[in-house]
């Protein structure tokens, strides 16, 4: 046991244990407005950024924005290997920042990047990319891969099964959530947009989902053929419509994991992967929460299906 890993262990824990929680959450779900949900989030940790006058979007951003330097914090608390595991855990906001990146090439306005820092993969050059084209190649150069195709989708697509890949492969307690991830990505892609894998997004979705799944011509038969550490993603799913049903229950799933990697009194990577993913999982209920204010609590029973 070294002196970096009780240190990093030891912070992880109190990050987990800082964050909002289930309660706080409904809370904010069945405020009466989204500005009194606000000023109830103004007590806890996402507090950092936060206007209590911004709308939903803005709000909503403001909750990522905290996650963000939250994670950023626990990596830096974390030896070599701990903080690789973060960043990993962290790719989703490198693959906003490009998915925004790209829109931006289109026409659409950029919002300002997620401030990366030390969590970043290859941001600074995907940032400078000109056309879909240099994304690809700066991809292609680095610890992403070459999605096979340069449409900003299957560019997108790329990544994200790209992190679920390298997460697997390099965060072996976390692997079980990573081929769940891939799961619903391909199932998204091919079953419900009709789009092909090409390239390394490929392989990648062969190497966590296995080639019998991946070649499915039909959503029923990729979910029938899924090894067991993926299936659980798509369980109740019987048609690729519902399949935003299943990616919301990916979170409770990876925080009930989470749970488990934070007790005891192990000082290694098993507590730093929990409180990352314990963190992620409360800010995306946060933001749910922050939805349903926003709607006048419309969707108060969605939120508690897909929350518990």
């Amino acid at each position: 046991m070294s002196a970096g890993w009780v240190a990093g262990a030891t912070r992880a824990r109190a990050m987990a244990a800082a964050r909002a929680g289930p309660r706080a959450a409904r809370e904010l779900a069945t405020a009466p407005s989204l500005s009194e949900a606000l000023r109830h989030l103004a007590n806890t940790v996402y507090r950092r950024g936060l206007d209590v006058t911004a709308g939903p979007g803005q709000a909503q951003r403001a909750v990522s924005d905290a996650l963000l330097w939250q994670l950023r914090v626990l990596a830096g608390w974390q030896p070599g290997p701990g903080a690789a595991a973060v960043r990993l855990l962290a790719s989703g906001f490198e693959i906003a920042n490009t998915r925004d990146r790209l829109r931006s090439l289109a026409g659409a306005p950029q919002p300002p990047p997620y401030r990366l820092g030390a969590l970043a993969t290859a941001w600074p050059r995907l940032s400078r990319a000109a056309s879909p084209a240099q994304v690809r190649a700066v991809l292609a150069a680095s610890a992403w891969g070459d999605p096979g195709s340069g449409t900003p989708g299957a560019l997108l697509t790329g990544m994200r099964l790209s992190a679920a890949a390298r997460t697997a492969a390099h965060v072996p307690v976390a692997a079980h959530w990573a081929a769940g991830e891939a799961a619903l990505v391909t199932a998204r892609e091919v079953h419900l947009t009709g789009h092909r894998l090409t390239g390394t997004a490929r392989q990648d979705a062969v190497r966590l989902l296995g080639t019998a799944a991946v070649g499915a011509s039909a959503f029923k038969e990729f979910r029938a053929r899924l090894p067991a550490s993926a299936r659980w993603a798509l369980e109740g799913v019987e048609e690729p419509k519902d399949l935003w049903r299943a990616e919301a229950r990916w979170w409770p799933s990876v925080e009930r994991d989470a749970a488990s990697m934070l007790a005891g009194a192990r000082f290694d990577l098993s507590p730093v992967v929990g409180a990352a993913a314990a963190l992620g999982a409360d800010a995306w209920r946060v933001r749910a929460a922050l939805e349903c204010a926003a709607q006048g609590g419309r969707a108060l029973e969605d939120f508690d299906e897909l929350v518990g």
